[in-house]
């Protein structure tokens, strides 16, 4: 059955993984030396199907879904959005994270609800998960995208910054004018991702080596060697 996987999930011999070096959780290190969890996953999932693994890896997750849409790619490694549905077939996720809101010290804004209201302008990062998310949800502000929506906070003087819980809480502590909003405004799923043109079989095969590598602690183990210990594996789908 792995050769059947391995043909139709990888036809050019090579596994290509779409590596998102955008988000600091789940890969770190350089495009020539890529690490985290999603690389360990990646290669993991190259040495079952007997394959070579070629990281290809990008600043941000829409040039992640772009890669795997556009043939770059073979898997890849985001969140779970209705915006993507149509054209991938994810995985249970693998990890859970959170987004949170960023606000200058002095902002009367206390909890994620109170930053949707006319006038507040929220900084986020162009495709990422919690841009989809915000862009389905946010009814009264407005949301400034930029390549890195916490610099477009910075730089703009905006109302309100989003991201993700782990990157944000280094950031409010380096920027002491700056606070976080303790509460998330959103849980996001990572899973992993192909194509919706794959044969269900090998989604299936994908899913359940997810699956096996959540029980048996390797997703676990991965995340503690890259210094993210604090992220949350996602329970049994």
């Amino acid at each position: 059955m792995t050769s059947d996987v391995a043909s139709d999930l990888a036809p050019t011999g090579v596994l290509r993984a779409s590596i998102n070096l955008g988000n600091p959780v789940l890969a770190q290190g350089t495009p020539t030396d890529p690490c985290g969890v999603t690389v360990d996953i990646a290669r993991e999932i190259g040495a079952r199907l007997d394959l070579p693994v070629e990281l290809v890896c990008f600043d941000a997750a829409r040039k992640s879904f772009e890669a795997l849409t556009s043939d770059v790619a073979d898997i890849c490694f985001m969140a779970v959005e209705p915006a993507r549905a149509d054209e991938v077939a994810f995985t249970a996720p693998y990890v859970v994270i959170e987004g949170v809101f960023a606000v200058p010290a002095d902002s009367p804004v206390t909890t994620p609800a109170e930053v949707d209201r006319p006038g507040v302008r929220i900084g986020v990062k162009k495709g990422s998960a919690y841009d989809l998310y915000l862009t389905r949800t946010i009814e009264h502000a407005t949301l400034v995208r930029g390549e890195d929506g916490v610099q477009a906070f910075l730089d703009e003087g905006l109302d309100v910054a989003a991201g993700i819980r782990q990157p944000m809480t280094a950031f409010v502590e380096a920027h002491p004018q700056t606070r976080l909003v303790p509460e998330r405004f959103m849980q996001i799923q990572q899973a992993v991702g192909t194509t919706k043109g794959r044969r269900p079989e090998t989604v299936a095969w994908l899913s359940g080596v997810v699956e096996e590598l959540k029980a048996g602690g390797f997703v676990a183990e991965a995340l503690e060697r890259s210094g993210r210990g604090d992220v949350t594996v996602a329970p049994p789908a």
